[in-house]
């Protein structure tokens, strides 16, 4: 009787240890399955990693450069979450590639590498990362006004190669902010900074162009909203701050260049492709206006043989408007949960809707 109680209790034992075998398997199964598989274009700081990688199996470019184009296709297929930046053309091909994804996130407020029509006939969300880098970027376009009104880079050329011989009334002389009329094209978060930077250097007039009128500005900061045209002719100072699309692809080109004051200092912190470049460098070489001052180009890197970096009176940054420690950290994180928060179905913290 014991034997056949000892072999009962051992049937069960068996029995149970299958049976906790096959549910530790499922759970090992539901936890690889629960976890979505995205792809990411480029490493993030650390914290953003881990948040990333607590929800999801992630597939990384660990290069320094962007990622190779036949990388991204071959590497974005089965992925449900594709995290990318500005760098990274996310067009039909990619979408081809990428059947099952369901979201995309961009570590920018600018979205003109995405196709958004493609995107959406296939109900992909969109995640963006606006707001959080309007501050760094306004300090940004205010070092480009400075720097160039006031020559900082070519004044630190001429002390640096012997070009300053003495002190000299009239040398290195360049325009400031004071009483002058600064025009800003495009007025929202990052055009709007910049006008409440502007306004404690006491200038003349603010002028700003806008789809919509921006009251706000205008009592805040006694700000003028006008026509484009008028802008034009009256600022010392023209600043793009305006979004890349289809009704600002090169707005300033030659014609817009001959409008402008022959002492007008034109800076753009926005996107190359709002600028016309051939008709910049014409205007510049032809003394249509006095200077630039450029965050951004095109194409990006600009090449060395371009004749901007040629010219005194242009400053040429390589697209650093958001480049400080707290904003690119700032933008990852937001990148991170407007991915994780759309692959859940939840609502993101910033989400570029169809208007």
């Amino acid at each position: 009787m014991f034997g056949k109680l000892l072999q009962h209790s051992f049937r069960i034992f068996i029995l149970s240890a299958k049976s906790q075998a096959r549910s530790s398997a499922r759970v090992r199964r539901y936890g690889k399955m629960s976890k979505p598989t995205i792809y990411l274009t480029r490493k993030l700081n650390s914290a953003a990693m881990k948040r990333l990688e607590e929800q999801c199996v992630v597939e990384l470019w660990e290069g320094p450069d962007p990622v190779p184009r036949e990388t991204l296709l071959s590497n974005i297929a089965n992925k449900k979450g594709l995290c990318c930046l500005l760098t990274d053309r996310i067009d039909q091909e990619v979408l081809d590639a990428g059947t099952d994804l369901k979201v995309i996130s961009t570590m920018s407020v600018g979205f003109d590498h995405l196709d958004l029509p493609a995107i959406r006939a296939k109900n992909i969300r969109i995640g963006y990362t606006p707001g959080v880098l309007k501050d760094a970027t306004a300090e940004l376009t205010m070092c480009l006004i400075l720097a160039t009104g006031r020559r900082l880079m070519e004044a630190s050329k001429e002390a640096a190669t012997g070009g300053w011989s003495s002190w000299s009334p009239f040398w290195m002389c360049g325009m400031g902010l004071l009483g002058k009329t600064v025009g800003v094209v495009g007025a929202g978060a990052v055009g709007s900074e910049v006008m409440r930077r502007v306004k404690p250097f006491r200038p003349k007039d603010l002028l700003y162009v806008n789809r919509t009128p921006r009251p706000d500005l205008e009592e805040e900061l006694g700000a003028k909203q006008v026509e484009l045209d008028e802008l034009l002719a009256t600022s010392d100072y023209v600043v793009a701050c305006t979004s890349l699309n289809s009704d600002t692809q090169e707005m300033f080109n030659e014609e817009a260049f001959s409008k402008m004051k022959k002492t007008a200092i034109f800076v753009n912190s926005a996107r190359g492709g709002v600028v016309d470049q051939d008709a910049l460098i014409k205007a510049l070489e032809n003394e249509t206006i006095g200077a630039a001052g450029l965050d951004v180009t095109t194409p990006e890197p600009l090449p060395l043989s371009s004749p901007l970096f040629k010219m005194k009176n242009c400053v040429i940054l390589p697209h650093i408007g958001s480049a400080t420690y707290t904003t690119r950290y700032a933008m990852a994180m937001l990148a991170v949960e407007n991915l994780i928060c759309g692959l859940k179905g939840e609502e993101m913290p910033e989400e570029l809707k169809a208007k």
